[in-house]
């Protein structure tokens, strides 16, 4: 796949005869540990990675903002004047991203601020593989935008408009993680968030020192945050929270489940044990890594996809065999990582087993039957950034 940074620059002169204003990139991220927990307002770790959307940009004479991209066929274009009823009548497929943002943005930094752009977006992050190629789209523009309408807002204010844009404009009950790993990424370090505070530390990973790598495995199993699933799951830990008489299943302790046990029914339980047990997971793998190293967060890896599979109910056949084939081929943990219902897994692995176990998932997938899966390594990376 081409350079998204050049290849959007290009895609622009397509557009428009304009200079651009500059190229603005952002990544996708992997989320090592903590799923779901980010809007019941826990505690997740991601780290951004290699991938990333770039976003090249042009100002206009009039108040147009129009959007191209090299994953659909044709521009999409809104009026300044028009952007909140087209928001609010919604059907902008993909351009609800960019266009989202844009409304986002021009709500938080004053509506004289906006003037008309031309947006031209590549990508190299995968779609539908649980990797956020959205929250990527998201920030590439974000920044841009802060940048070409000199809305002075700093990056946790951005992360905050992609999740506006996610939320409102396109539909999907996400929180606020994956805007935040793909602002204030850094190299060799993971994001630990808290998602009520929204306070941030830089962990340091050490991959590359401990000589392992991260092997993602896509399925191929495309999945959608704005379907049912998803707000089901979310529901289900909002009437657990009200059950259990807290604002967010971040209130529940470890020690509360018994208590949890005997107030909830089975499924809503368990999806509450699922939020409670993998916020103290990830506090744990923060821990580990400060004191042990990476080497020593591997069974906590392989719990979550557990719990994941098991309480949450949100794996499929093709991800549990990922992980099972993985873990068979070496790796020291191994999950689903995204949203669930498809996407992709994660293996941590000893660098020397990284083709072996690619090789032994590709066999695994072939003998069920299943699509050929899409595997590369990914290395934790910078975030958002203006590259031209």
């Amino acid at each position: 796949m081409s350079d998204p940074i050049p290849a959007a620059a290009a895609l622009l002169s397509t557009l428009t005869d304009r200079a651009p204003e500059g190229v603005w990139s952002a990544p996708g991220r992997v989320n090592l540990i903590g799923e779901h927990t980010d809007y019941n307002e826990g505690f997740v770790l991601p780290f951004a990675i290699g991938h990333r959307t770039a976003a090249a940009v042009a100002l206009r004479d009039d108040d147009l903002v129009r959007v191209v991209s090299d994953f659909a066929d044709e521009p999409v274009d809104v009026s300044l004047a028009d952007l909140d009823d087209a928001i609010e009548r919604g059907g902008l497929d993909w351009a609800a991203y960019p266009l989202g943002v844009a409304w986002a943005l021009r709500a938080a930094a004053g509506h004289g601020a906006a003037r008309g752009v031309d947006i031209a977006i590549a990508s190299d992050v995968p779609v539908g593989a649980g990797l956020s190629s959205s929250a990527a789209i998201e920030s590439s523009v974000a920044s841009a935008l802060n940048d070409v309408w000199d809305a002075g807002l700093d990056r946790v204010a951005l992360a905050r408009i992609g999740r506006i844009a996610e939320n409102d404009a396109v539909g999907a009950p996400t929180g606020i993680m994956d805007q935040m790993a793909s602002m204030l990424g850094r190299a060799d370090a993971a994001t630990f968030l808290d998602c009520r505070s929204l306070e941030t530390a830089s962990v340091d990973l050490g991959f590359g020192a401990a000589g392992l790598e991260i092997l993602v495995i896509d399925t191929l199993v495309k999945h959608a945050h704005s379907s049912g699933g998803y707000r089901e799951r979310r529901a289900s830990c909002e009437a657990g929270a009200a059950a259990l008489g807290v604002p967010w299943l971040r209130d529940v302790a470890v020690a509360d489940l018994d208590r949890a046990r005997d107030l909830l029914d089975d499924e809503t339980f368990r999806r509450v044990r699922h939020i409670v047990t993998e916020n103290q997971r990830v506090l744990d793998t923060v821990e580990a890594l400060r004191t042990d190293g990476p080497r020593a967060i591997g069974e906590l890896l392989t719990a979550s996809h557990v719990s994941m599979r098991d309480d949450f109910e949100i794996s499929v056949a093709e991800l549990d065999l990922a992980v099972e084939t993985a873990l068979a081929a070496g790796a020291i943990g191994a999950r689903m990582t995204g949203g669930g219902f498809g996407g992709a897994a994660i293996a941590l692995l000893p660098a020397d087993r990284i083709e072996d176990a690619a090789s032994a998932v590709a066999h695994a997938f072939a003998t069920a039957g299943y699509t050929a899966p899409h595997t590369f390594t990914v290395t934790p990376s910078e975030g958002a950034r203006r590259d031209a």
